[in-house]
């Protein structure tokens, strides 16, 4: 019986500098609750072929981050961290960093770009599969382009891959492919031998022009975050995931409208479905928190009728929340905040699981990391109990656990 091949090392670099002058701490900025190295590792981490992922990085938040996401970190000497230093540089090192550990070479190279948010685990599989597969030496992400390019000159404008006089039109041309910046996947050796990261048969891997996104001034981090939702496929935790929940009141567990008597006496609704929720989370050992801004009595009397601790007329909820995540020795990596509106961000940007309600404000939904399907006040919070516990819910609640 032939000896099985032993499969290829892949080992996939992602170059992550502390430094930015277009967004200060770029590698670190969320989107969809996200830091953009966090969602690189993922990609790489979730394709086919990937045995190693290392973050070239010469700040140490960025290397804690990068291993918070399963990565492995290299610390990139300052010669090759300045502004003038090239991507090939950091992936060189890092691959001899790697073999030098390792004790074995590595057969595929990647070099994978933070900056592009969109990128998928089938995209860089992709350009894997092309340098395993003997297919190609090189390989890159690109989106096909029908675009008509221009250049001006002293004479004036000019075409430069058309012809001014003759428009053909887009079902008879054939496609260009724009380089995306997000992917570059080269035999390890080859690599070595030419110092850069085309040589010998380079191969296309067509990417959705959709997604193409890089990210380089504040106002792409912006775009990204507006289009995450939309573009980012639907993740939810698991009770595995998270130590705690904690949970906005106003526009979360109600739908942030307020009723008031002759006397000014303010009532909200609230959903008896949330209240199961929260009674099944409680059964299942996890602690829940309401921690709200207003100081308002029915917060505290729908905390008493829930059986669960409440923190309110809280004007910094990002202190009190790593107060309470210190008092009950929980990790907020490990905690699950759901909110609706802009004075949760804050929070949102400390935890692990940010979560949006459907109905929250837009900036709220695009710094989650997951949305419910269910608008606040109408059951997001049952929603969010079922993502955890699933077949548990079925559970019945006693009447004054709802």
């Amino acid at each position: 019986m032939p000896e099985k091949k032993p499969s290829p090392t892949v080992l996939a670099v992602i170059p992550a500098r502390g430094g930015s002058k277009g967004v200060p701490a770029k590698n670190l900025a969320p989107v969809a609750g996200i830091p953009l190295v966090g969602r690189a590792v993922r990609a790489c981490l979730g394709a086919a072929g990937v045995t190693d992922v290392v973050v070239s990085t010469d700040d140490a938040a960025i290397a804690a981050a990068a291993r918070s996401f399963g990565a492995e970190a290299v610390r990139r000497p300052a010669a090759i961290a300045g502004d003038t230093a090239t991507s090939e540089s950091a992936v060189l090192h890092a691959l001899d960093a790697f073999e030098a550990d390792r004790g074995r070479t590595a057969d595929v190279v990647l070099l994978v770009q933070c900056t592009s948010p969109f990128l998928t685990s089938a995209e860089v599989a992709d350009a894997v599969a092309r340098i395993t597969s003997g297919a190609a030496d090189t390989a890159f992400t690109a989106a096909p382009s029908h675009g008509f390019l221009w250049k001006e000159t002293a004479e004036g404008a000019t075409g430069v891959n058309h012809d001014k006089a003759h428009r053909p039109r887009r079902q008879d041309r054939e496609p260009e492919y724009l380089e995306t910046g997000a992917v570059y996947a080269m035999d390890a050796a080859g690599f070595r031998t030419h110092g850069h990261r085309f040589f010998g048969r380079t191969a296309v891997v067509v990417t959705d022009p959709a997604r193409v996104l890089e990210i380089d001034d504040p106002h792409d981090l912006a775009r990204a975050k507006a289009l995450a939702p939309l573009l980012d496929e639907p993740v939810t935790p698991s009770f595995a995931d998270v130590d705690a929940v904690v949970l906005d009141f106003d526009g979360t567990q109600t739908d942030d409208r307020v009723h008031l008597d002759a006397e000014g006496r303010e009532f909200v609704s609230a959903h008896r479905g949330d209240g199961l929720g929260i009674a099944a989370l409680r059964r299942a050992g996890l602690p829940v928190l309401i921690l709200s801004t207003e100081q308002n009595p029915v917060v505290a009397a729908r905390a008493r009728k829930l059986k669960i601790p409440v923190l309110h007329g809280i004007d910094r909820k990002d202190l009190a929340l790593k107060e309470w995540c210190e008092a009950e020795g929980i990790d907020p990596a490990r905690v699950l905040y759901a909110g609706n509106d802009v004075n949760d961000l804050p929070c949102f940007h400390l935890v692990g699981w940010p979560v949006a309600v459907s109905s929250a404000h837009d900036s709220v939904r695009a710094a989650a990391r997951a949305v419910t399907a269910t608008p606040g006040g109408f059951g997001a919070i049952r929603e969010i109990a079922a993502w955890l516990l699933g077949p548990e819910l079925n559970t019945p609640a006693t009447p004054l656990e709802s």
